[in-house]
């Protein structure tokens, strides 16, 4: 008979089973306890940061440093009630973990960030100005930029290892809020980097290129976005800057008219001359074809100096666009017969001057009285902390590249964002998209491009697809409604009104097209397959007609394809293109 007992097997797995729930129960709320209490640190984090950001602007330091403090003790807290055991473990559960590995990384980063860059930047902050920046009757004080340098260069070092982390994030495997924060941390991290990474450029690099160690020459060359090129747009203006001691003065200006082409071509590289043959070696307006900067400044150095006979220490490449923000720092200015603001400048220099003043001639006297007016203001006029806002905002949207003629400068210049090199791969792939006219006019004020790209496989192969939508908005009487200048008239054999674009598409590093296609619009010449230094570049000539769009879509596969972390690099234009990434359609 039994004795009413289970089996010693049963009870031995009843008791098991009841201690692993009993654990898991425990566990479940250790993390809730936990995870509520790193949540309330983080959002005061982001309640402080957003403070932070305000005080940095109204040079309130002491209260900046008292934030920063509060900012580093929640990122602190946050990050050690999500690093335990208990909560990487559930970092692995399926579905669920995902959710609790962004959460502890978003705590791990911000504290890294807090702790080692950011209260070391504002305390290094306190031997330097944040009222002038130096700055004074329009000379640079030069000293206390070698004291900040050290904690400066730390700080860029954390910032930039708390970027790479952030986008190994899989925000699109956590649910919706969690997604839009960490999207939201990304950038904000993302910015900081670049800003502090300029800042750290500028510490090291600003006393020597600012002449504290003798004189320095640098041509400055200004792109207008109304006619494309790879870097932002056609060379329409060109000045020579003398910096010596911190005090920097515009001391000549030319127009392309000063140079023109040369008969024999200056030496380029084969990525150029497959792409845009040997025009950029013979054509100033043309050297930003090539996206390279530390390939194109050369050559601009190399025209100045022959044209000119000064030695030049470096090249600053600046566009259109950028003329906005600076002039949210200087305020309103007159040149000529304009009233420029910060809300019209870039429509006045892009459109209004060709349709007001039909002659170039005068057009180019417009310009360099621009060029001169806001010069003056930014050195003289425009509060330190906003002209330095500006000029941080620009970098960050790629509309100003600097070279050094000096190799110790140009090893850190051609490292940094500012430097314009050709991104390089490593945990994040790059694919690009260069955008460059070949109309001849200034049209591409109507012009606007979205860009996709999306990841996965096609044929069983990883595969990284760039879908690039290019518009002509141009109105539909544009042939006669806009002046002969601005839609070329016809004269490189394109009908007025119409585009004529060379777009160039680039993958990964190592990766090779597997699929081309291109609807839309009327096709030029075929598209070409050419390398631009170590990647693989699609290139495809289109003409579009007002109100026409064309969509033209490359597949890469091979070694850096399919790799989830990937950035969309592009031409800086007027409107600057939306990217977005979608799932991906196979077009082969």
């Amino acid at each position: 008979m039994s004795d009413g007992r289970l089996p010693v097997r049963r009870r031995w797995l009843r008791w098991t089973i009841g201690v692993i729930l009993t654990l898991l129960v425990l566990a479940i709320g250790w993390v809730t306890v936990r995870g509520i209490g790193a949540v309330n640190d983080l959002q005061q984090v982001s309640t402080s940061a957003g403070q932070l950001k305000t005080a940095i602007g109204e040079g309130d330091l002491d209260r900046a440093t008292a934030l920063s403090n509060r900012i580093a003790h929640h990122a602190e807290s946050a990050h050690g009630l999500t690093s335990d055991p208990v909560w990487h473990a559930f970092g692995i559960v399926p579905w669920l973990g995902p959710n609790f590995s962004a959460v502890s990384d978003v705590a791990a980063i911000a504290d890294d960030v807090a702790a080692d860059a950011l209260v070391p930047v504002l305390d290094a902050a306190g031997s330097l100005d944040l009222a002038s920046l130096g700055l004074s009757g329009g000379v640079i004080d030069l000293t206390p930029f070698a004291e900040i340098e050290p904690p400066l260069a730390d700080a860029s070092a954390t910032l930039s290892a708390a970027v790479d982390r952030a986008l190994r994030i899989d925000a699109d495997a956590t649910l919706p809020p969690l997604a839009d924060a960490v999207r939201e941390m990304r950038s904000a991290v993302t910015q900081a980097s670049t800003v502090v990474g300029a800042l750290h450029g500028a510490s090291a690099l600003l006393p020597s290129m600012l002449g504290a160690e003798g004189p320095r020459n640098y041509v400055v060359a200004m792109q207008n976005n109304a006619e494309l090129r790879s870097s932002g747009g056609i060379i329409g203006a060109i000045a020579l800057l003398h910096a010596e001691n911190g005090r920097i003065s515009l001391v000549q200006q030319a127009s392309t008219a000063d140079f023109p082409p040369l008969t024999e071509a200056l030496p380029l590289s084969e990525s150029t001359v497959a792409l845009f043959e040997d025009r950029p070696g013979r054509y100033l307006q043309n050297i930003t074809n090539i996206p390279d900067f530390t390939e194109a400044a050369p050559l601009i150095a190399a025209r100045w100096q022959q044209r000119f006979g000064t030695e030049v220490d470096g090249v600053i490449a600046v566009d259109a666009v950028m003329t906005k923000n600076l002039l949210a720092a200087t305020g309103p200015l007159a040149f000529g017969p304009f009233s420029a603001t910060e809300d019209n400048i870039v429509d006045l220099l892009l459109s209004e001057i060709y349709t007001t003043i039909p002659d170039p001639a005068i057009q180019d006297q417009i310009f360099a009285q621009a060029a001169s007016a806001l010069f003056g203001a930014a050195l003289t006029t425009a509060p330190p902390k906003d002209l330095v806002a500006a000029l941080a905002t620009s970098a960050d949207e790629d509309r100003i590249r600097i070279w050094s003629a000096h190799e110790d400068e140009e090893r850190v210049l051609a490292a940094s964002e500012l430097g314009g090199a050709l991104p390089a791969d490593d945990a994040t792939s790059h694919v690009g998209v260069l955008f460059n006219d070949t109309t001849g006019a200034k049209m591409d004020y109507y012009t606007d491009a979205t860009i996709t790209t999306s990841i996965g496989r096609c044929d069983g192969e990883p595969t990284t697809q760039v879908r690039v939508t290019w518009t002509n908005d141009a109105p539909a009487d544009a042939a006669t409604s806009l002046p002969a200048y601005v839609t070329g008239d016809g004269t490189y054999g394109v009908p007025p009104g119409t585009v004529r674009t060379l777009i160039t598409v680039y993958g990964p590093e190592g990766a090779t097209p597997s699929f081309v296609g291109h609807e839309g619009g009327q096709e030029g010449e075929g598209a070409q397959t050419a390398l631009l230094g170590t990647r693989s570049a699609v290139q495809q000539e289109v003409l579009l007609a007002p109100g026409e769009s064309t969509t033209i879509t490359v597949e890469y596969q091979g070694e850096g394809a399919g790799n989830r972390l990937t950035e969309v690099e592009h031409t800086p234009m007027i409107r600057t293109p939306k990217t977005s990434r979608e799932d991906l359609r196979c077009g082969s």
